[in-house]
């Protein structure tokens, strides 16, 4: 890969002075520059790929050349969001249902055609966004398990985006049928389709959802945009170098910025590897299921990341998972930046 910085180290590690040159070239560089760092020091490779996730640089290839390790990574590709310093409380998510019609291999919550329902129900789906509307909620996010399984998920959809601007996750794979009359009443101003989607191709998406499962979420996309929704695209990946080639993608696609989204596997629920995350590596999102009020979507099953079972008055739910942010003396705001669900 060509690179439009070169950057020699010979046998620096971040012990003996590699971390200022490392500084001073992204100070000569813009974001989209890609910088090649070559060493005689292979073993500085886990080092770097961690400097450059929590630095907001992205890690596109790593190579060995000639007796000599290479490493290319792409500045800015993960900038520092204006979203990072939002309030808690103004995005608020909603986890309809557990069950779906997919058993993804990494799925951070164990949803599967199998799992129990688990069901938000549309009742207190109402009282919920009756109550947000009230407290700052700025976007509500739905979510599962698959929202589309639910027979009133039309109901649900129309419900929330009373309250606020309404995004909701699915796979694309049940757009059709009474599936799309549920579409066609939805407000195309006040909703948006998140779907997912984790590779350019159908390799890497079939090997994690099933097979020909890429294909369907193609045909997701297609059905999604005709029926005259704007449609966000979401992939789950492993690697800093899958990331860049989703993005490749995406440029090829003329998909806009603010319609991705490309975040890693997270090492909960059934995942077997991915990013660890705990409680105090996350902002929290206020997170509401049938069991009660999570710090963050990503742990929606995880009892260390449950703040109350109890859901109502919302306000005082609210208040709980503010509470618990102010006294989380060791949060550091590590990962927020480089693990968003949406």
């Amino acid at each position: 890969m060509k690179a439009d910085i070169d950057l020699d180290i010979r046998r620096k590690t971040f012990a003996s002075g590699l971390l200022p040159e490392l500084i001073a070239v992204l100070r000569r560089s813009r974001p989209g520059d890609l910088v090649a760092v070559v060493s005689d020091e292979e073993s500085i490779g886990p080092e770097l790929e961690t400097w450059c996730r929590f630095t907001g640089n992205s890690l596109v290839e790593a190579a060995v050349e000639k007796g000599r390790a290479r490493w290319v990574f792409r500045c800015g590709t993960v900038p520092a969001p204006a979203e990072d310093n939002r309030p808690v409380g103004s995005r608020l998510w909603l986890y309809t249902n557990f069950d779906c019609n997919l058993r993804c291999d990494y799925c951070c919550v164990r949803s599967s055609p199998t799992a129990p329902r688990r069901e938000l129900g549309l009742a207190r789906v109402q009282r919920i966004a009756r109550e947000a509307a009230d407290l700052g909620v700025k976007e509500i996010f739905v979510t599962g398990g698959e929202p589309f399984l639910l027979e009133d998920i039309g109901e649900i959809l129309l419900s929330c985006a009373a309250a606020a601007p309404t995004t909701v996750l699915t796979n694309g794979m049940l757009f059709s049928g009474r599936r799309v009359e549920s579409l066609r009443d939805l407000p195309r101003d006040r909703i948006v389709l998140q779907i997912s989607l984790d590779s350019a191709t159908p390799k890497l998406h079939d090997l994690h959802r099933g097979p020909g499962t890429w294909a369907r979420a193609r045909e997701g996309i297609r059905r999604a945009r005709a029926q005259g929704f704007r449609v966000r695209l979401a992939a789950t990946v492993s690697t800093d170098a899958e990331a860049e080639e989703f993005r490749q993608f995406l440029d090829s696609e003329n998909i806009a910025a603010e319609d991705r989204v490309i975040r890693r596997i997270a090492l909960l629920g059934s995942a077997t590897e991915g990013v660890a995350v705990a409680r105090v590596d996350l902002v929290p999102e206020v997170t509401i299921t049938a069991e009660g009020v999570y710090w963050h979507p990503v742990g929606a099953e995880d009892a260390d990341l449950l703040v109350t079972h109890d859901i109502f008055p919302l306000s005082e739910a609210f208040a709980a998972v503010r509470l618990a942010f102010e006294r989380e003396g060791e949060h550091a705001n590590r990962l927020a930046r480089i693990f968003n669900c949406a």
